[in-house]
């Protein structure tokens, strides 16, 4: 029963939820529901063997904040961008030097990083201190870095303590 359901108590909740967004309790949405319920923990069973234990946990609300303001602010410098053709972008590939170290944190990082708009993670160099990113319009290269550094790096520093 382990194997088939690794996370019984993830699944309740997946099925639970499946129903609530669903707005029914029909027997398609129950069937859909269970399979989802069941498919979704053995698909991310492996993630539990990354265990980051947080420093400073309630630093993460702070930092989810801080995520959202910047999301918002890319979205729209790039609305801008596509709105203002005429203007001259700078695309680049940026080597990113990487302070962090551990795979959540850095994972967090490189996510963080391509859900602002304008920004993608692009690769992780094999002894993972860089981090590849390819950005739209950097006008700065130094400068972004130190931004990411501050705004991002320090603070992940302190939540997970790496």
């Amino acid at each position: 029963m382990t194997k088939l359901l690794p996370s019984p108590l993830l699944s309740l909740f997946l099925l639970l939820f499946w129903l609530l967004l669903q707005n029914s309790v029909s027997a398609g949405h129950i069937v859909l529901g269970t399979i989802l319920a069941i498919i979704i923990p053995l698909l991310t069973v492996r993630g539990l063997d990354f265990r980051a234990k947080l420093h400073r946990p309630f630093r993460i609300v702070e930092y989810l904040i801080l995520l959202m303001i910047d999301i918002v602010q890319s979205n729209l410098d790039i609305a801008i961008i596509i709105l203002l053709p005429s203007r001259n972008i700078q695309p680049a590939l940026i080597e990113y030097p990487l302070d962090i170290q551990g795979e959540i944190p850095i994972t967090v990082l490189a996510g963080t990083i391509t859900l602002t708009p304008g920004t993608v993670s692009a690769e992780l160099n094999h002894d993972g201190t860089k981090l590849l990113i390819h950005a739209l319009n950097v006008k700065d290269h130094d400068q972004m870095i130190r931004d990411i550094k501050q705004r991002y790096e320090l603070r992940l520093k302190e939540i997970f303590k790496c």
